[in-house]
């Protein structure tokens, strides 16, 4: 073995011991005033934990979650692919929907498709400019949670459509070039090349938005929906127990947070270990010609 092989020994200095004590001070002081604050209310804590409310609302919040991620993902790719397109309009148009939902608030959005009514009291559903079709009523077809799955699903779309496009841009030139000399068409080099070779880029990513969704269907509890937070607010507001039963809410959302952050650490070395791969010469590669 070489001696640059050797693994370098990590020598503690003066500054790493204070920062443990430090680190140590501060952890034990946190600890003391969880056990000895008796408003933290514990017990009230461990009561409420999983009261079959709070596991309906945790439920919903699980599964709009994944809904609308996947919806998002799905929409986010398309819309990245027209935003790689050499059609202007095409591209405009993905451009301009990029701008408009990252530029507005979540939030605003929501109430806004929640009062969608109040624009479009009926959505006509036919061919236009004639008189076939029919109407809906937007109230009876937009309830509380479709709002929400629509604003939250058409906001992280446009999210979705940066990390795609980013993904885009990792491929290398000569991947593409590589397509153009044997005849490709765009549509076969999206397909064959460049979507393929750039998923160890997007899908690292896209486990960090679903990590990032779960937490932001929160906002949804002000449309009425009855996710993790509106059914904690609902049972604070009849017990007065506020503080308990908002930790009631934050230890779920870290139990998921931590459970999904399991499979994204994973995927993310393995996709580490597959772009080393490909970073790594070969031995061929190795061999002077």
């Amino acid at each position: 073995m070489d001696a640059t092989d050797k693994p370098r020994i990590h020598r503690r200095g003066l500054y790493e011991y204070v920062m443990w004590l430090v680190c140590a001070l501060v952890a034990a002081g946190v600890l003391y005033t969880l056990i000895t604050n008796p408003r933290y209310q514990w017990g009230t804590i461990r009561q409420y934990l999983t009261a079959g409310t709070v596991l309906k609302g945790l439920w919903l919040t699980i599964w709009m979650t994944v809904l609308v991620m996947v919806i998002a993902t799905v929409l986010g790719l398309f819309i990245a692919v027209m935003r790689a397109s050499k059609i202007l309009p095409v591209k405009i148009i993905a451009v301009c929907y990029i701008n408009l939902f990252r530029g507005t608030p979540v939030l605003v959005q929501l109430i806004l498709w929640f009062n969608i009514a109040a624009l479009y009291p009926n959505i006509r559903l036919g061919i236009p400019f004639t008189p076939l079709g029919g109407k809906l009523d937007t109230n009876a077809l937009i309830s509380a949670t479709s709002a929400a799955i629509i604003g939250l699903s058409l906001n992280e779309a446009a999210y979705m459509a940066e990390i795609v496009r980013g993904g885009f841009n990792s491929v290398p030139k000569g991947q593409l070039e590589a397509g153009d000399s044997i005849g490709m068409s765009e549509s076969q080099k999206m397909r064959k090349i460049i979507i393929p070779q750039a998923m160890p880029t997007v899908i690292p990513a896209t486990g960090n938005q679903l990590i990032s969704m779960l937490k932001e269907t929160s906002l949804v509890s002000v449309l009425g929906v009855a996710d993790l937070l509106q059914s904690v607010q609902l049972i604070y507001a009849r017990t007065y127990e506020t503080i308990p039963l908002l930790l009631v809410a934050c230890i779920w959302y870290l139990i998921v947070s931590l459970l999904l952050n399991y499979p994204q650490s994973k995927i993310e070395a393995h996709y580490g270990k597959s772009r080393q791969a490909i970073a790594e010469p070969t031995v061929l590669q190795e061999v002077p010609a």
